[in-house]
């Protein structure tokens, strides 16, 4: 029963980290032509071009992708409790608990993402590595707060260690 539990939870956190990277990105404007991005779009859109004909965006929100987002989690989140045997909770607690786990998903993105981000800029700072684009569209409205507080000493910027250090206790505080 374990391995089936493992196996479901995996494959239903690969579906929903595909969706909410397509939000993330949508939310940015990110060019989804970039290699990385392009499988992300081609993986979520069986399942949003059908919705985005009955739902329109809402500005820059997609609100079919937002949609897919919720029910995933939601659905997630209730068959991981079934597989584990508590059965269902009520209704209020579970959507807690998605919400809780789709916070928690967000911030592990940006936490990946701008230690990536950081390190591509030691490896290749010119920029000309797969994906680092992608990265920057991503990162850098996070970022750019933050450097107007902590400006870049020399040429070693230290705004992503910061903002790493506010997501790993914003993380701890959703626990």
């Amino acid at each position: 029963m374990d391995a089936i539990r493992y196996i479901a939870d995996i494959l239903s956190w690969l579906l929903l980290l595909a969706f909410v990277l397509r939000l993330m990105l949508q939310l940015v404007r990110a060019d989804f032509r970039d290699p990385l991005a392009n499988p992300v779009v081609r993986v979520t859109n069986w399942l949003v071009l059908p919705l985005r004909r009955v739902l329109p965006p809402a500005g820059r929100i997609d609100t079919a992708t937002v949609v897919w987002v919720l029910l995933i989690s939601l659905g997630r989140t209730a068959l991981l409790l079934l597989l584990a045997g508590y059965g269902t909770l009520p209704w209020l607690a579970g959507l807690r608990l998605t919400l809780t786990d789709l916070v928690t998903l967000v911030l592990k993105i940006y936490l990946f993402g701008l230690i990536v981000y950081w390190l591509i800029g030691f490896i290749a700072p010119a920029g000309s590595s797969p994906g680092s684009r992608l990265l920057s569209q991503l990162c850098e409205p996070v970022l750019r707060p933050v450097r107007r507080l902590v400006p870049p000493i020399g040429q070693i910027d230290f705004s992503p260690l910061w903002v790493c250090i506010l997501i790993s206790a914003a993380l701890l505080l959703v626990r």
